[in-house]
């Protein structure tokens, strides 16, 4: 596992000041043989409303590498 830079700690507490949710610290992703470590994963869920319906929306592709 790679050390944590300066500013990891900062992301992830701003990240969860805004209501994301850290679903990996780190993300490990393995291909074939090759692995790979992204900092940190989050995702929040939004709501869109339309005509007074509201749609729950999750955005689950948020990455961050430091």
């Amino acid at each position: 596992m790679a050390a944590k830079d300066l500013f990891h700690n900062a992301v992830k507490q701003a990240l969860l000041k805004e209501e994301w949710v850290i679903t990996a610290d780190p993300l490990k992703i393995k291909i074939g043989s090759v692995k790979f470590e992204i900092d940190l994963a989050a995702e929040k869920v939004f709501a869109a409303e339309k005509a007074g319906r509201k749609l729950p929306l999750r955005s689950k592709a948020f990455s961050i590498i430091l």
